[in-house]
């Protein structure tokens, strides 16, 4: 990889590509009313639509060890943005809701930038992969933010009590089709800019080490990539049930439920920085492999352990109805985040060159399989029997990647099994 620009500058834009990213697959959530009127759809069929985006999200990391995301680097970054752009454009001219539904799985493959760009730092920093990380990251959170204020401004509310709901959608479907075009012209604009400011390099495709041996195969690949599945299980649901249980909790005061979600995104935006920045600082004490995956558990425990006390300190203050406490609570349950990355930084460190741009999609797949499941679990299942169930369900997650980190942290690391496990030196 060229080392010519700078590769701080190279962060900040891998930043903004994700933030435009996540801001158009945010805007979905907010046309609820809309869809549902326009297409003549219940509910609980306007959902369909998020299981789709979860399962393209899970399929995008299934996909990340084929030749689809292999080859040229800004290639395989065209090819995911186009498959979140694109529909961008065709949603709201769509006839039929199974179509909608159809092209939302696509949208799901905005995820495959995280694990490419988990390639691209590799070769950029050493130490200062998780800062560099945490940066990048931070930018599905800030993304959040932008669609949620994006889709406000341009897309007009329908007001609660208004009776002939479907005359208002009818009036102002204009106003949705043009924000969704606008956010699919800003997602490539700012695609354009990144193709300028970064270098291409090749990303190999292989099935296995030197040996043959698949990543899949390898036991340290299963235990570590589910000490992750803990942090997307609260990170996925986390908003959304705080939007639900704010609102049943102060049902006249939208704002409250606004903040706290804000909080929420913040937090967690501010945390992956934060606790990146950390992890570099432990990272450039030993550039090892074991010492670069030393830090990397050490940061993912940390955020773990604060993480149970902010869920402590959120369960109880829903119980009670404290909103003081409640942002709080969210402001420290953040930092679940914080594990974010150290996660994505360990590919590089932790597998032999040869094959850990295959490793990180393998990392993130069994990480992600929580998408699968958390929002069924959480959202319906538990939420459905109250705050302190759904709670409870949160409030296990810390201990148990806690439990799978110890153990990971214990097991020969990939690359010491190839006799790879040499210092690396920054570029």
């Amino acid at each position: 990889m060229e080392m010519g620009r700078n590769r701080w500058l190279v962060v900040l834009i891998d930043t903004l590509l994700l933030t435009v990213g996540f801001a158009g697959m945010t805007m979905m959530g907010l046309v609820q009313g809309y869809m549902t009127e326009h297409y003549g759809i219940s509910s609980s069929s306007f959902s369909l639509q998020g299981t789709a985006y979860v399962i393209g999200i899970f399929v995008a990391f299934l996909l990340g060890g084929t030749r689809l995301f292999k080859g040229s680097f800004k290639r395989s970054a065209l090819l995911v943005v186009s498959f979140a752009a694109i529909p961008q454009f065709i949603i709201p001219y769509v006839g039929n809701w199974y179509g909608v539904v159809a092209l939302r799985f696509f949208q799901g493959f905005i995820v495959a930038l995280i694990p490419l760009f988990s390639t691209q730092i590799a070769g950029m920093f050493v130490a200062e992969r998780p800062f560099a990380k945490g940066i990048i990251l931070s930018g599905i959170f800030w993304g959040g933010i932008f669609g949620t204020q994006f889709a406000k401004a341009l897309i007009p509310s329908i007001p609660p009590k208004l009776k002939d709901k479907l005359a208002f959608v009818t009036a102002h479907w204009s106003s949705l089709q043009h924000a969704f075009i606008l956010m699919g012209i800003i997602m490539y604009a700012v695609l354009a800019l990144w193709w300028v400011l970064t270098d291409d390099f090749v990303i190999p495709h292989r099935s296995g080490t030197k040996k043959g041996k698949s990543v899949w195969k390898m036991p340290f690949t299963w235990v570590f990539g589910f000490s992750f599945f803990p942090a997307l299980w609260i990170i996925f649901t986390i908003i959304q049930f705080s939007n639900n249980s704010a609102n049943s909790i102060w049902p006249n005061e939208t704002w409250r439920t606004a903040m706290l979600v804000n909080v929420l995104n913040v937090s967690m935006g501010i945390w992956s920085i934060i606790m990146g920045f950390i992890g570099y600082r432990l990272s450039v004490r030993n550039t090892s492999s074991r010492g670069l995956f030393k830090a990397i558990v050490s940061v993912m425990l940390s955020s773990y352990a604060v993480t149970f006390i902010g869920l402590l300190i959120y369960w109880r203050a829903l119980s009670v109805g404290n909103f003081g406490l409640a942002l709080l609570g969210a402001a420290i349950v953040g930092i679940v985040q914080g594990t974010g990355p150290a996660f994505w930084t360990s590919a590089p460190a932790t597998y032999p060159k040869s094959i850990f741009p295959q490793a990180s999609f393998a990392l993130g797949l069994i990480s992600n399989s929580s998408n699968a499941v958390a929002p069924v679990v959480v959202l319906q299942i538990l939420a459905g029997r109250g705050i302190d169930a759904a709670m409870m369900g949160f409030i296990v997650m810390p201990i148990l990647g806690i439990v799978l980190l110890i153990t990971a942290s214990r097991m020969r690391l990939p690359v010491e099994m190839e006799g790879e496990a040499e210092s690396e030196t920054a570029s």
